[in-house]
């Protein structure tokens, strides 16, 4: 009967076992159930971490541009939000000295940066580790898509580099299985466990119990290795279909980023200089095409004009026609 009970506060013991070891296997991190924390998703574990760690007024280091969620949570716990450029690397690691209030979080995507889909490299994420030191201060690395990877070898994940408990790593499953599953997990430094733990317990009374020993059996069973084969190989098509009916219809008026993993790719429109294309999006909306102009996703208007074109849910036809019917609004 205990199976239908509440469950513990962390998550149960059978799921923090499949992920600590699945964490191991493909992202390389070292790490433990007691050190693991099953959450309802993404949002909550940012929330969960804004609880514990900021108080107002204390400064977070964020991606610029960034994931919108992960501002929202930040400005709703009161934290001021100083903006890290990203490059071709990622983001740009700033000088670990001359701050009057060091930053209390570093917010990264390093393995497929959201929203231009590029990958810091090893060089740039030894770096930001070290600016987490001497600044005494903690990572949280959002590794929300990681696991789809088409071109390149894997990089191992900062949390898997970490030497000094600085990393906290943020895992989810709506985009290996779908969002509705609303699970997600926190592996954290020792020292944050409890806290964490405890501040979960304030504002549920534990993730779905059921759910998780069902995700649970379908990862040690073997299951859920089939599904990622099955799903990267489908994604590894579409991802094609996609570059090829952008390369078909626009031609060089589009630059593509962040195309060698994930599920979206961020295309560049040549010609535009970062003017908005809310008149864009609408007409794109009325032939049946859905749009994001990267614009809100940044702190500072952008000087470049760029959408977010996702993939994961569409056929190839589909993906053709809507590219189609896209390139003729632009035009």
């Amino acid at each position: 009967m205990r199976d239908l009970d509440y469950g513990p506060r962390q998550g149960r013991e059978e799921l923090r076992a499949a992920i600590a070891d699945r964490l191991l296997r493909h992202r390389g991190i070292v790490t433990s159930p007691a050190r693991i924390v099953i959450v309802n998703g993404t949002q909550q574990a940012l929330d969960l971490i804004c609880r514990v760690l900021l108080d107002r007024g204390h400064r977070v280091l964020i991606e610029e541009p960034h994931y919108l969620g992960a501002r929202s949570a930040f400005v709703a716990a009161g934290a001021r939000l100083i903006a890290a450029p990203v490059d071709e690397q990622g983001m740009r690691v700033p000088p670990a000295r001359g701050y009057a209030q060091a930053p209390r979080i570093a917010y990264v995507t390093p393995s497929h940066q959201y929203p231009t889909g590029v990958v810091m490299p090893l060089a740039r994420r030894l770096e930001l580790l070290d600016w987490a030191t001497r600044c005494n201060a903690f990572i949280v690395e959002d590794d929300y898509d990681s696991e789809y990877r088409y071109e390149g070898r894997p990089i191992q994940a900062l949390a898997g580099l970490d030497r000094a408990s600085r990393v906290i790593y943020v895992g989810t499953f709506s985009k290996l299985m779908f969002p509705a599953l609303r699970l997600g997990y926190l592996a954290l430094p020792e020292s944050l466990v409890e806290p964490i733990a405890a501040a979960k317990a304030i504002t549920d009374t534990g993730t779905g119990t059921i759910l998780q020993l069902a995700l649970a059996d379908f990862i040690e069973q073997g299951p859920f290795e089939r599904h990622m084969h099955r799903t990267t190989k489908r994604n590894r098509i579409l991802r094609v279909a996609l570059l090829d009916a952008i390369a078909q219809h626009f031609g060089d008026r589009a630059e593509i980023s962040g195309a060698n993993s994930g599920l979206h790719v961020l295309a560049w429109i040549r010609g535009r200089n970062g003017r908005p294309i809310r008149s864009l999006t609408k007409k794109a909306r009325q032939v049946g095409v859905g749009i994001y102009p990267v614009a809100p996703y940044y702190l500072t208007a952008p000087q470049r004009t760029g959408v977010l074109l996702g993939y994961g849910s569409l056929g190839e036809s589909e993906i053709r026609e809507g590219i189609s019917r896209l390139a003729s609004v632009l035009s």
